[in-house]
């Protein structure tokens, strides 16, 4: 007989079955079940407690329109708020954490005010290692700093302070009717972008009285603040991502690394601010600007060290960073959305043009700050832009303790997400009938007392609300009264009716421009 040569297949040689290929195919279904098992464990987590929440997508949770851009921020959470209509909270989930989101006006007022002491630090951040500009200005900032900083940032923008702010700001107004000039917009007029137009007009602004200097956004395209400006909101993939990661997964930002202001505008702002506080200490200069007021912090608490933060270095930088951006971006938002109104709603263009004129009148054509905070229609038109187009359209929270919910069995557990939507709220006909008109009655004073509390808070409430509320008012206010009292505002074919917003803004935005007919008002009343 032969001998049979006992040679070894390889196909026989698998571990769990004869087979490699089919080895490999129960490891990858196992590997599939176990991931789906790991990322779905903590669904219903809300439902456990008796609250209602909204169904996840497995690896994604809720919030795969977000990731994948096709809602904006607030978009998304003014979805969830109008989904689960009639509840005072729902849960919802990020990847596989638990979120809750609050709609009811008074746990609103207990999570901004009177439960402040569980709720002081918002939910987002930036890695403090790698964006120290992201993660330590007085916006991103944690406790106990926050509440340091806060304290010595707060005499910024007292009454007098603005006043002699305001005295710099008007100084930009003569370059923007030299602009408007340039436009020649007698006759029939012109089609203008107006939010970029407002945006130059508010960096100028802004530039001047947060680190004084001259951006000369209005007559210079090539502008490095503007093109800084552009950089730190253009929402591309990559900075949408940056915003979403910082705000909904925070805990991803020391993998993914996501710069607040972005990486060019942040080492131009931090190259920018050190040569003007450097010249301002050799010069002695004052010009009554936030850096006069950064310098004296500067100096004053130069040894004070609170919980790794110090006046000094990035972490003073952070602080002219932030009011920059945030003070050229809402006020010009807020401008912008105002005169898009304006134009849909001429009637009240008029109203508010009649109104203006009177005052430049009774003043002796002067502007002043007084003058400019104590027009009703004005205020009450701005307010309900910022009811419409609020610039943030929603608040974030985390509980940094255990917290029973009053009047509930509910207790939020410590580290939970707490979300807010503005947006929601601001156009939730409750509160608001008729939310898509633009009425500025809504804002009278006998309607505002009638109106239930918590319901309308543009730039968020309590204690940590924003500290430049009041500057950014002044600005969007002055900015629209120079605008329309010699110009009118009217729909063009490039118009967007109805508005559509940028489903990649963190902030709210129009989506591909604002473009609006101006042109030289022929009347005193429009």
């Amino acid at each position: 007989m032969q001998n049979v040569s006992c040679t070894s297949d390889p196909l026989k040689m698998a571990v769990i079955t004869p087979y490699w290929g089919l080895d490999g195919l129960i490891v990858c279904m196992s590997l599939m079940v176990a991931a789906y098992m790991f990322m779905t464990r903590k669904f219903k987590y809300w439902v456990k407690r008796g609250i209602t929440e909204l169904t996840p997508t497995p690896f994604i949770g809720n919030i795969a329109d977000c990731v994948l851009l096709k809602k904006s921020n607030a978009e998304f959470l003014r979805d969830l708020y109008e989904q689960s209509k009639g509840l005072p909270y729902v849960g919802f989930y990020v990847f596989d954490k638990p979120y809750l989101l609050v709609r009811d006006p008074e746990l609103v007022k207990h999570v901004l005010v009177k439960d402040f002491n569980v709720f002081y630090d918002r939910f987002a951040s930036t890695d403090a290692e790698n964006d120290r500009l992201g993660y330590a200005n007085l916006f991103m900032i944690k406790n106990p700093a926050w509440k340091q900083l806060r304290m010595k940032l707060t005499p910024i923008f007292t009454s007098g302070k603005l006043k002699k702010m305001f005295e710099l700001l008007v100084l930009i107004i003569n370059d923007l009717d030299k602009h408007f000039e340039s436009y020649h917009l007698e006759g029939n007029g012109k089609t203008l972008e107006v939010k970029e137009l407002c945006a130059k007009f508010t960096t100028d602004m802004i530039g001047s009285v947060a680190f004084g200097l001259q951006a000369n956004a209005l007559n210079d395209p090539k502008s490095m603040f503007r093109q800084i400006g552009r950089e730190i909101f253009n929402y591309n993939f990559v900075r949408s991502l940056d915003f979403t990661t910082i705000f909904f997964f925070p805990n991803l930002a020391k993998y993914l690394r996501p710069k607040f202001f972005g990486k060019g505008p942040s080492k131009y702002l931090r190259t920018v601010f050190w040569d003007v506080i450097n010249h301002r200490i050799k010069s002695g200069e004052k010009r009554n600007d936030l850096i006069d007021i950064l310098i004296e912090l500067k100096e004053k608490y130069k040894d004070e060290d609170t919980d790794g933060f110090k006046l000094d270095g990035d972490d003073l930088v952070a602080q002219a960073a932030i009011f920059f951006t945030g003070g050229f971006e809402t006020s010009s938002t807020t401008m912008a959305f105002t005169l898009y109104e304006l134009a849909l709603n001429p009637d009240i263009q008029k109203t508010l043009r009649k109104e203006i004129h009177d005052a430049i009148k009774k003043n002796d054509g002067k502007l002043t700050y007084d003058m400019i905070m104590t027009l009703p229609y004005l205020d009450m038109v701005v307010s309900e832009t910022l009811r419409k187009y609020p610039p943030l359209g929603f608040l974030d929270r985390v509980a940094v303790a255990d917290y029973k919910v009053p009047n509930s069995d509910l207790v939020v557990e410590k580290n939970t997400p707490i979300f807010i939507s503005m947006a929601g709220m601001h156009h939730d006909p409750q509160f608001f009938p008729n939310p898509e008109k633009f009425d500025p009655l809504r804002f009278t004073e006998e309607a505002k007392k009638s109106r239930l509390n918590y319901t309308y808070f543009p730039f968020g409430d309590g204690p940590h609300n924003c500290i430049g509320m009041r500057l950014g008012l002044l600005q969007a206010k002055l900015g629209v009264l120079s605008m329309l009292k010699d110009h009118e505002f009217s729909v063009c074919e490039k118009t967007r009716i109805p508005m559509v917003l940028d489903p990649k803004g963190v902030t709210t935005t129009c989506l591909g421009g604002l473009f609006l007919n101006v042109r030289k008002a022929t009347t005193v009343a429009g």
